[in-house]
């Protein structure tokens, strides 16, 4: 890069200039960092600092800008130079709010300081600036798989926003499970009484919206491409077929209800008494068109008295059945048994429950059937059995601690839950999917090496972390909303579609103009291989979680940089490192791990390096250094994307290098995962549980490398972890490297 010029930024604002010396900080930028340019200035992010910047860029020809000041994560509007590559020294939130303001700690401070900027100026020179993907798609149009509640609300709002959406249903009818509802929950104050499904119009405005493609009686047979230029062939049922090319997909198959005749102990497919909430609405929207009461399925007889069975399958911790809650059950029943109420105050009505959860509502609704006469039982069924022409339901009696019974019910309810309709379980071997007796059907078809569908959690819903970052899915530009998702109510589904429209506008944008999508929106830099020194080891096709790399004819990889979303951990699983991003890469990291001073065997200053995620461990870092929870000044921090990212080659130079520990901090991983990259933190602890052999060659302790996880509410664990270690090196003493570094 003949071209470069380097310019390094010292801010002397919030109270850096009276802690450093940042006159000592100019000189290293200019000597050691061999900046071009080097200036201070009072408030960098203030309009005169920020001006001062641009100037630069724009009449000093400065391409590249290292600005020493306050975290990465913090100004980022006013430090954005799109024509310049910047790099960020935390000097603010990483030295001098994370040490103590006294004069012992003066001169460690002052060498933070110091290190942070040479790691600054190491890693500018090693960046280019990204020039974006230049292999995009440009289609706008969205397509949404699924014609429920959660499918016709997401195929609205994308019409609203001003895109052309395709909408595809496996039936022959729009409205799913909540066109089937007799009526639904309430949405609003008071909280009183059941309320009409709102189907019709719903339905109504998507048939009559022109921005709107309907095809009913369809099924998706192949999707290929990325986001921006997805092709995908749709099949109806007359056998006639069409291919839509769209930006972006939003998976909203919704669910089927729990099979009842596994529960044969609660007389599920022994007594035609017995029936699932499903049927219910069925029973009771057919009676309502007909002018007649609710009647006993068996025989036709008058209901009487009727039971509600919470949790019928469910919350199961044996195994046999569903280990979740479905969540929107307990509502359903207090609904249903206010049609009984509503129909005739003198109909018997119990709902017999464990735990009554009532999301959305509070204890409204709940209350007005209890003003209408609704009887609540807290208790555990344990059978129940054909008595004449109705049913004996013997339940636990969790209140009194005994056992009773209700005989005579002429309707039993069972509350069976959600199952969700999420496709081909990639993790399923094909030797279990050919044991099943009802074999799972691919919706997406995907052309991925990964797997024809979304991978799936543990209990079936799509991989989709529903607290950190929901309707995200491990297939770029493909979004699940509603009950495939996780268990919920119309409500809930409705307000989760809204999401996953706006989440998959975003997708299609960003493709457009060659940016990432989540968690590292925008970011224009993809991955770049150099395929002559590739050994074909597969390591990165295997290891990407998002299924952007395949292969060629030749077996070289393929990068899909539409699907990339920047994680970098191809660029950690390559063991000859020729992957790399424009703007990160192993030399980028290298850089900064080598610019740190690291003091010889008799100095007593141990030099201790921090890999951490930047997605949550890095901000806790930043916010315990925001709280003034102060850690040890011989770490060196240096945030990755992802765990998944890091290249052993930094430990080994890290470790040559003579540092005495290193520690990495990312996400929790496992079923209840929170890395951002949904599998970079767990391919990055099986990755490091091999560098015991490494650390045997170099006849190191095995706490010369360890790892934790952090999540970003760790504000006061991080400091605590961080002064452990230290301690522990301390203990174990400087590293035997340091005379041969």
């Amino acid at each position: 890069m003949a071209d470069m010029k380097t310019a390094a930024y010292i801010c002397k604002g919030c109270g850096i200039g009276e802690r450093v010396d940042t006159a000592q900080m100019a000189k290293i930028a200019t000597k050691e960092g061999k900046m071009h340019l080097v200036r201070e200035h009072d408030f960098l992010c203030s309009a005169a600092g920020v001006q001062l910047i641009r100037d630069d860029i724009d009449k000093e020809g400065v391409t590249h800008a290292v600005i020493a000041a306050c975290s990465r994560r913090a100004k980022t509007e006013a430090f954005y130079f799109p024509s310049a590559a910047v790099a960020r020294a935390n000097i603010r939130e990483g030295v001098i709010w994370a040490r103590p303001d006294t004069a012992e700690a003066r001169e460690t401070t002052q060498e933070m300081a110091d290190d942070y900027l040479r790691m600054g100026c190491g890693e500018l020179k090693k960046m280019k600036l990204p020039g974006g993907n230049p292999d995009t798609g440009h289609a706008k149009r969205l397509l949404v798989v699924g014609g429920g509640v959660s499918g016709l609300t997401a195929a609205l709002e994308a019409s609203k926003t001003g895109y052309q959406v395709v909408l595809v249903e496996k039936s022959g009818s729009l409205g799913g499970w909540a066109a089937t509802l007799h009526k639904r929950m309430p949405v609003r104050e008071p909280y009183a009484d059941p309320q009409d499904s709102g189907m019709n119009e719903l339905i109504a405005a998507v048939k009559g919206d022109r921005n709107i493609k309907v095809h009913t009686n369809a099924v998706i047979a192949k999707t290929d491409g990325a986001p921006g230029r997805f092709k995908v062939d749709i099949s109806v049922e007359s056998g006639s077929s069409v291919t839509e090319e769209v930006g972006a997909i939003v998976q909203a198959t919704g669910f089927t209800t729990y099979d009842i005749a596994k529960l044969p102990e609660l007389g599920g497919g022994k007594s035609a008494n017995v029936i699932d909430q499903a049927t219910l609405e069925r029973l009771a929207a057919d009676g309502a068109a007909k002018g007649q009461p609710i009647r006993r399925p068996g025989d036709g007889g008058e209901v009487n008295t009727v039971v509600f069975v919470q949790c019928a399958g469910q919350r199961d911790e044996s195994g046999k059945h569903l280990a979740y809650c479905s969540g929107f059950c307990c509502g359903a029943s207090v609904k249903q048994a206010m049609y009984f109420k509503d129909a005739n105050p003198a109909i018997n009505t119990v709902v017999i429950y464990d735990d009554l959860r009532m999301p959305g509502n509070g204890e409204d609704f709940y209350r007005s059937a209890q003003r209408k006469g609704v009887i609540f039982t807290k208790g555990k069924v344990t059978s129940v059995e054909a008595q004449g022409q109705g049913c004996e339901v013997k339940f636990r009696d969790l209140i009194l601690d005994e056992d009773a019974t209700i005989a005579g019910a002429d309707l039993v309810v069972l509350a069976t839950g959600q199952v969700p309709n999420s496709g081909v379980n990639i993790d399923i071997p094909e030797e279990e999917v050919a044991k099943m007796e009802v074999k799972p059907v691919s919706i997406l078809n995907l052309t991925y090496r990964q797997g024809k569908d979304l991978p799936q959690l543990t209990q079936g819903f799509t991989d989709s972390h529903f607290i950190c970052f929901p309707y995200e899915t491990r297939r770029t530009g493909i979004y699940s909303a509603g009950p495939v998702r996780r268990p919920m109510d119309v409500a809930q589904a409705t307000e989760d579609a809204a999401g996953a429209t706006l989440k998959a506008i975003q997708a299609m944008e960003n493709a457009g103009l060659g940016r990432a999508a989540h968690p590292r929106s925008g970011d224009l830099s993809y991955p770049i291989v150099q395929l002559d020194g590739c050994t074909q080891c597969k390591r990165c096709t295997v290891e990407c979680p998002f299924g952007a790399i395949d292969e060629d004819e030749k077996r070289y990889p393929v990068f899909n940089e539409s699907r990339c979303r920047r994680c970098g951990t191809c660029m950690g699983a390559c063991p000859v490192r020729v992957i790399s991003f424009e703007n990160y890469s192993c030399d980028t990291v290298g850089a900064q791990i080598k610019a740190v001073d690291v003091p010889d065997e008799f100095s007593e200053k141990p030099r201790i390096l921090v890999l951490a995620c930047e997605n949550d461990a890095y901000p806790a870092i930043d916010m315990a250094g925001m709280q003034k929870n102060c850690y040890s000044a011989f770490v060196r921090v240096i945030p990755v994307r992802c765990l998944g990212s890091v290249n052993t080659i930094w430990i080994t130079d890290a470790l040559n290098a003579g540092y005495d520990g290193i520690m990495m901090l990312g996400c929790k991983h496992g079923d209840d995962y929170q890395c951002h990259f949904v599998k970079g933190s767990e391919l990055a602890s099986v990755r490091m549980s091999k560098v015991d052999d490494t650390l045997k060659q170099l006849s190191l302790e095995a706490e010369r490398v360890i790892s934790h996880e952090v999540a970003i509410t760790d504000i006061a664990r991080v400091p605590q972890l961080i002064n452990d270690y230290a301690a522990k090196i301390n203990e174990i003493g400087m590293s035997p490297l340091k005379g041969f570094a």
